[in-house]
């Protein structure tokens, strides 16, 4: 019995730890959703400078992605990240849109922060087409880091359902 109430304390306890931020916790998950949606907005418009100023830019940078065809495309090292998303932005022009996705709804937010300095996160996202009307689901996840004061994004995980759409109705 005594076992038990220990075992049931120490959960208890691990439980409110585990719930506990500390201070500015919620300003700099802001912070990083802020930056978050700027690199996707800049990527879907097709705007090379917007989106790079947003990334780590040193060798750990690392991209990965799946394609429509089954296979996936990743991506290890700043220069590599820097020139497929170069090449990607050139060859994939949006034309009179200015943006291949419209409206993106973003849900289910899991963060663990790493300190003040760094961060991971995952979430469901939902991509629309030009006529903002069906969308795409994807599984992203970030790692984020503060470089001089500021949130960059070190890390792109992105794996999106190709065979499925979805309305808005059914999202929320």
């Amino acid at each position: 019995m005594k076992n038990l109430l220990f075992l049931s304390c120490l959960l208890m306890v691990g439980a409110m730890r585990a719930q506990q931020s500390w201070p500015g916790e919620s300003q700099e998950l802001a912070a990083i959703l802020k930056v978050i949606e700027a690199e996707t907005n800049c990527f879907f418009s097709r705007d090379y400078d917007c989106w790079k100023q947003h990334w780590v830019q040193e060798a750990h940078a690392f991209q990965a992605w799946n394609n429509a065809d089954g296979t996936f495309d990743a991506r290890a090292g700043w220069a590599a990240v820097d020139k497929e998303i170069a090449d990607y932005i050139k060859n994939n022009p949006v034309g009179p849109t200015k943006t291949s996705h419209p409206k993106v709804i973003r849900k289910n937010y899991v963060v663990k922060f790493y300190g003040n300095e760094a961060a991971y996160l995952t979430w469901d996202q939902y991509n629309s087409d030009i006529e903002a009307q069906e969308f795409r689901y994807s599984k992203e996840s970030r790692i984020m880091e503060k470089h001089e004061g500021k949130w960059k994004i070190a890390h792109v995980s992105a794996f999106w359902d190709y065979k499925n759409l979805f309305t808005e109705d059914q999202i929320e």
